[in-house]
């Protein structure tokens, strides 16, 4: 059904094209809004085993195309980078803060502020 042509086009088409139009006109806060609400609704009427169930299906899912090797590494890389931020929270600890940050941020050719968040470094081995 989602391929069938009416009109010269598909409905994933018009689909599409009529996402594209919304984000133009609505912009991104206007998707974010929608999502929120989305979410609120489906955790006011399903509650959170839903929400654990599908999660289970999602794990067992990566599980079986990734294998169970791909949760050590991402384990491991999550591992390291808490390691990395206790090591640098302790190194602006004792330095004074700003100036720590600033000469460390210098020296990894990165803004001060640069993003030191858990998915920074996603995709990197």
């Amino acid at each position: 059904m989602a391929d069938e042509k009416k009109g010269g086009m598909t409905v994933a088409e018009a689909g599409r094209k009529g996402g594209v139009k919304v984000a133009q006109e609505r912009g991104r806060a206007f998707y974010e809004q929608i999502g929120k609400k989305g979410g609120e609704t489906v955790k006011a009427e399903r509650g959170h085993e839903f929400y654990e169930k599908i999660g289970k299906k999602g794990g067992e899912s990566v599980r079986a195309s990734r294998g169970p090797e791909f949760y050590s590494q991402i384990g491991h890389k999550g591992g390291q980078k808490v390691r990395e931020l206790i090591e640098q929270g302790k190194r602006l600890g004792r330095s004074g803060g700003r100036a720590a940050q600033s000469e460390e941020s210098e020296a990894q050719g990165r803004a001060p502020s640069g993003g030191t968040g858990l998915n920074s470094n996603r995709g990197e081995d």
